[in-house]
């Protein structure tokens, strides 16, 4: 597997991530995985190359983090680096911004001092470790709020967590050009996790370009848009969960990016390789400061993408697959 530094930190991370939000199950995904069958995908991860395994206390209320903690139990803690986030909390006392619905219980965007640090503990708990590698917020406060918290008071917390060796880098999700460069004013920021695969590239005009300046990884999340661009699903598939109100997964538009993935075919005979390795080897043609992560809940899945980081796609093919792509956005896309 090949491998890249985290921003500025000098870690060395696998080009591919575990995200491990499918992991945590729960009504997004359908339902909960054989504990044994994900704990036992969690740890072949680095012995297949993945060292870098993202989670988050939002995924199913905490069970991706106690999950990844269960299969830390049987691992060398120095082998793996950890994502986990804060600022998505279901504390009914603890209130922010109206953020989702799940299962009946009321989600917040929350990012002030007291919860983040509230977060933090709870997290290093679940997961039974000392520090996480990245700590990243998840969604930012919502400027106008009552709940607003500006980014200087958000990084003066981070901060003070990075001096106290609970974390040792921080990272921002979710974000939009002016809020990375108010992370970067107050202190040091090594990771941008932010949506982007060959279907969705609104972030090539601004935060890309911002983030190979500034040194900070960019690591893209929902490469292949949550399995769609798998080259699994069939014609007449119907989403569930979290796929439902997803874009991609409007009729129209999935029907779309099944005829795009038809187009590929010869390249993936070219290659000798999956829909799923050339969508993911795109993302990653776009940078070497590019990360992504893929979830995997299966063994087979892992090895199977760390397939793309041995592609090597040629200029004309990957000037070939971002036409196709350019073509749909042509056409009318029902958001």
């Amino acid at each position: 597997m090949k491998t890249m530094k985290l921003g500025k930190t000098g870690i060395d991370i696998s080009r591919i991530g575990l995200g491990t939000w499918s992991i945590g199950g729960g009504s997004a995904w359908g339902g909960d995985h054989n504990l044994q069958t994900v704990v036992d995908t969690i740890r072949e991860a680095p012995r297949a190359g993945v060292n870098l395994i993202d989670t988050a206390p939002g995924y199913n209320f905490g069970n991706s983090e106690k999950i990844l903690g269960k299969a830390l139990e049987g691992m060398n803690r120095k082998d793996v680096v950890i994502i986990t986030k804060c600022g998505v909390t279901w504390d009914q006392e603890m209130k922010g911004d109206l953020f989702n619905v799940v299962n009946d219980i009321q989600l917040y965007k929350n990012l002030n001092s007291d919860s983040i640090k509230k977060e933090i503990k709870e997290s290093l708990e679940r997961m039974g470790i000392e520090y996480v590698d990245v700590y990243m917020t998840h969604w930012q406060s919502v400027k106008g709020s009552k709940y607003y918290v500006p980014i200087e008071k958000t990084m003066d917390v981070l901060n003070d967590l990075k001096a106290q060796g609970k974390i040792k880098a921080i990272g921002a999700a979710n974000v939009d050009i002016h809020q990375i460069k108010e992370y970067v004013k107050y202190g040091e920021l090594d990771i941008v996790q932010a949506k982007y695969s060959i279907l969705d590239r609104g972030i090539e005009k601004e935060i890309i370009p911002c983030c190979k300046e500034n040194r900070i990884t960019l690591q893209a999340y929902s490469p292949l848009e949550m399995g769609l661009l798998s080259g699994m699903l069939p014609r007449d598939y119907k989403p569930v969960g979290a796929q439902i109100p997803k874009k991609w997964f409007q009729p129209e538009n999935m029907q779309a990016a099944m005829d795009m993935m038809d187009k590929w075919k010869p390249l993936c005979e070219k290659y000798h390789c999956t829909i799923a390795n050339l969508a993911l080897a795109w993302v990653l043609a776009q940078g070497d400061f590019i990360n992504l992560l893929s979830g995997s809940t299966t063994v087979e899945q892992i090895k199977e993408n760390v397939k793309s980081t041995e592609i090597n796609l040629s200029d004309g093919d990957i000037k070939y697959m971002r036409q196709l792509a350019e073509e749909i956005d042509k056409m009318f896309v029902r958001i």
